[in-house]
């Protein structure tokens, strides 16, 4: 859960990278969460909430745009590559890019040196 709340947070950031488990368990949580509503509008009866599935949808999908974008940036790739569908499935499934790259730096250690590749420290 703190992974989901995390990009939350992080709800526009579209610099940085995002570690493949922090995109898989928004992904994850955005799924339970969006099915959990639509189960129990149907358990329930009440087709009417369905429009809070339908508002909670709208209301992730600039994180969940942003957490795409993010993880791109940790394979090295640009945002852009969200658009073409197979590989990006691909890349989100791939390791992150070892030590920084012009995004920042690894999220799994972020200690190395920025210097190396020339992209100053904020």
């Amino acid at each position: 859960m703190n992974w989901y709340l995390k990009v939350l947070k992080q709800y526009a950031d579209f610099k940085g990278r995002a570690r493949r488990k922090e995109y898989w368990m928004f992904f994850l949580f955005n799924i339970i969460i969006s099915y959990g509503i639509t189960f129990i509008a149907l358990g329930l009866e009440m087709p009417e909430l369905s429009i809070v599935s339908t508002i909670y949808s709208l209301a992730v999908l600039i994180p969940g745009i942003a957490v795409g974008v993010r993880r791109m940036h940790d394979v090295g790739k640009s945002g852009w590559y969200l658009l073409i569908p197979i590989y990006s499935l691909i890349l989100a499934c791939t390791d992150s890019e070892e030590g920084p790259n012009k995004w920042g730096p690894n999220p799994k250690n972020p200690n190395t040196e920025l210097d190396d590749i020339g992209v100053a420290e904020a």
